[in-house]
């Protein structure tokens, strides 16, 4: 049983080992990151296709004030009996047949519909382009608060590693005295259980700063490792001068994510006024050009007389005399394809007026149902000010604890790096005893690695704030 145990520690270790080990990584300066992000992000690229899909509404929108023309020409074989259109005669031949229509339509007047939806489409365009501004705005942030991550940890595995130093240094020590035989065996022993906590440590810093790097490269949507550089990366840890209502009023002014909502409320009561417009009547113009080819068409030519019987008698004195009459000989001859388009060409002009008298009550409930978009766009604007409000209070408050709490600490460390440079000497001569020792050891360790978290809790806010004030570098 405990050789099996002992195995399942030994695969567990080197199956971690193996996941924090990233042989390719690259590391990134934030600027670099942030010009990845931009252009990798999935999240963004899909904003920018709807951003495009808008503009290209709102350019139909425009077009559609245009007239309508529109072209037809068919050509066919009709067999059997039907109407040759050239006569309108019943015939009952095979008849090959040909028409063509030019077609214009215009509106005139639909109760400003076409104008209202192009002011619509306007604004959603806009809106559009204003919420990819806002993905890209989130998108920094997020990449940035991600980065500030990857150093915290990076830190926080240095200060582990660092711990890990200081005991093998102490470990040493203590080996040659308790091989010795001159100190406390269970001071050796103590340090050994120190050096073994120090390394899950390390090991549980190394899977964190893991994670953090996952995080980052998720943003970038990339395929190999990241890591990251904070060479050009300056940390300003001077208290922050702005309250929670100043960060808000800036926020009314630079954050893309209320215009887009402001837009999107305009949007939604330009769309009452387009459903309004299904209540007035519509008047268009209309005009045709038309022509049409038939096979059956013919002309006739006259080329000259013949006496013809009529099959009637006339009785003179008794006897019969059939009537003759003089009969005119034509040669029939088909009319060809382009003289009947030029000779059968009509035109048709004309207005038209479309009443709404009752449609099911279909424009009644589409008025209603704008008016609860518009509801819905007010609802949605009012949310986010008063989310981000609230965000922005509770980050305000959080910065100024994380400050607090960084000042605080400052001080913790200086004066246990003085208690563990005391204990330290005093244990290494054989005064003081162990426990007091590994105390002060970690006393210093741990607060070290808290301040480094508070520091970096500081900026994060900071950046935070920043962000919700129009500066998301």
């Amino acid at each position: 049983m405990i050789k099996r145990s002992f195995v399942y520690v030994i695969a567990f270790a080197f199956s971690i080992s193996m996941f924090c080990q990233n042989p390719e990584e690259k590391k990134y300066t934030l600027e670099e990151c942030l010009q990845i992000a931009l252009e990798n992000n999935l999240s963004l690229k899909s904003s920018k296709n709807t951003a495009i899909t808008a503009k290209i509404n709102h350019k139909q929108s425009k077009a559609n004030l245009l007239p309508n023309v529109n072209a037809n020409y068919n050509l066919g074989i009709n067999n059997g009996r039907s109407i040759d259109p050239f006569t309108n005669d019943f015939i009952n031949q095979q008849l090959t047949f040909s028409n063509a229509n030019l077609s214009l339509n215009t509106t005139v007047f639909n109760g400003f519909r076409l104008l209202n939806t192009l002011k619509q489409q306007k604004l959603n365009a806009k809106a559009a382009s204003l919420e990819v501004e806002q993905e890209k705005q989130n998108l920094i942030l997020s990449v940035t608060l991600a980065y500030l991550q990857v150093l915290n940890n990076k830190d926080l595995l240095a200060l582990n590693k660092q711990r890990l130093i200081t005991t093998d240094k102490q470990l040493k020590i203590q080996k040659d005295l308790y091989d010795e035989g001159r100190e406390n065996p269970a001071d050796y022993t103590d340090l050994l259980g120190q050096k073994s906590s120090d390394e899950t440590n390390i090991l549980s810093a190394e899977i964190a700063l893991n994670n953090a790097k996952l995080n980052l490269r998720n943003l970038l949507n990339l395929n190999s490792n990241v890591d990251v550089s904070a060479d050009d990366f300056l940390f300003s840890l001077d208290k922050y001068q702005f309250t929670s209502e100043k960060v808000y009023k800036d926020a009314l002014l630079n954050l893309a994510t209320f215009k887009a909502n402001e837009l999107r409320l305009a949007s939604a009561k330009k769309g009452v006024s387009v459903a309004k417009a299904q209540y007035i009547p519509e008047i268009s113009l209309f005009g045709q050009l038309n022509t049409n080819y038939s096979s059956a068409a013919e002309t006739f030519t006259e080329i000259g007389t013949t006496i013809a019987e009529t099959g009637d008698f006339v009785s003179i004195n008794n006897q019969n005399i059939q009537v003759l009459t003089n009969q005119k000989l034509y040669n029939a001859q088909q009319i060809n394809y382009l003289d009947q388009f030029d000779n059968n060409f009509n035109s048709v002009i004309g207005i038209s007026v479309s009443v709404p008298i009752f449609n099911g009550f279909r424009a009644k409930n589409n008025v209603a149902l704008e008016k609860v978009n518009v509801q819905e766009s007010l609802i949605a604007l009012e949310q986010t000010q008063f989310e981000i409000k609230n965000a922005i209070q509770q980050v305000h408050f959080d910065m100024e604890a994380a400050f607090a709490r960084y000042q605080s600490l400052k001080k913790q460390v200086t004066a246990f790096q003085k208690s563990f440079e005391i204990n330290e000497t005093r244990f290494n001569n054989g005064v003081s005893n162990f426990l007091a020792y590994i105390t002060s050891k970690n006393n210093l360790e741990n607060a070290k690695i808290n301040v480094s978290i508070a520091k970096y809790d500081y900026f994060l806010r900071v950046k935070v704030l920043e962000y919700y004030r129009g500066h998301s570098m």
